[in-house]
């Protein structure tokens, strides 16, 4: 099967440090398998994404060389897609309407035990009915990861009661529609893959290979996001960053390499990539130089 991976960023600001590790991960492992490397706008929360940030993202991914291959796609223009496979498990029975409360669930200690299964409401959240329990998955570098026994069992949203779509529904549905045969992402969101493979099954679909990558924090040890302000990556000097993410993912270099330009790091880089070279820890504390994280 030909490889197609992807980088799925969502508006919420520009690119950080933090995202540029994960679009470079997922472009150099693309390539080294002569695959295609997808780019997905992951806009599925309006309050929440900042005027213009989709744009600078792909203006930010242009100037670092990062060109990706087809056409970009845009969660918010799948909302039929998403709706679609709801409305086919509501009607089975395979999913319900919730009206739980967010301090209810957390007073039974931030479980949702099925409540709602057989109510029977017309309104609300929708969940899914977890039938297909993932508890362990093969990470690609870590090997065999477990997953958290809360999140096993649990029936999850898959739309909430604002009408927002949820993550793990549209990114299943989206790999699925675009081929997608290997996630490579931040070690932030191995939390979710159970449920993301679970997902799969449900759909009698072949779930994709994962490869999680360290984590960049500061030095308080909170993973540069949008969410904790992380600054936006420099657009003046983009050679020089590459080879900081670089560093960060275990690559190692003659100093020659510091003087070629981008097109010519980013070939080195693919020519070199292994998982081998990648760190254990998946939470590293990132460099601060420049403003740059």
């Amino acid at each position: 099967m030909s490889y197609i991976g992807r980088f799925a960023p969502s508006p919420s600001g520009p690119l950080h440090f933090g995202s540029l590790i994960a679009a470079l991960g997922s472009y150099f492992q693309a390539k080294s398998q002569h695959g295609k490397w997808l780019v997905r706008i992951e806009d599925l929360d309006p309050p929440r994404e900042m005027p213009g940030a989709a744009e600078l993202i792909l203006k930010t991914l242009q100037t670092y060389h990062l060109y990706w291959d087809g056409e970009v796609v845009y969660q918010s223009q799948r909302h039929a897609l998403y709706q679609a496979q709801i409305d086919h498990w509501l009607a089975s029975g395979q999913a319900y309407y919730c009206q739980c409360t967010r301090k209810q669930i957390k007073e039974n200690g931030g479980y949702y035990p099925g409540t709602c299964r057989s109510a029977g409401h017309s309104q609300g959240a929708i969940r899914l009915k977890m039938t297909h329990p993932v508890r362990t998955f093969v990470d690609l570098k870590h090997g065999e990861i477990s997953i958290p026994a809360a999140l096993v069992d649990e029936d999850f949203i898959i739309k909430r009661r604002d009408g927002l779509f949820a993550y793990n529904l549209a990114v299943v549905l989206d790999d699925i529609a675009q081929g997608v045969t290997e996630v490579v992402r931040g070690a932030d969101l191995i939390e979710p893959t159970g449920r993301q493979i679970s997902l799969y099954q449900m759909l009698g679909q072949s779930p994709v290979r994962y490869l999680h990558l360290p984590l960049a924090v500061d030095h308080s040890g909170n993973k540069l996001s949008k969410q904790n302000h992380a600054t936006g990556i420099d657009l003046q000097h983009p050679a020089a960053l590459i080879l900081e993410a670089m560093a960060f993912l275990g690559f190692k270099w003659d100093e020659q390499l510091e003087y070629a330009s981008i097109d010519e790091i980013l070939r080195w880089g693919v020519e070199n990539w292994q998982l081998t070279q990648l760190p254990d820890r998946l939470k590293i504390t990132a460099r601060f130089s420049n403003g740059t994280v």
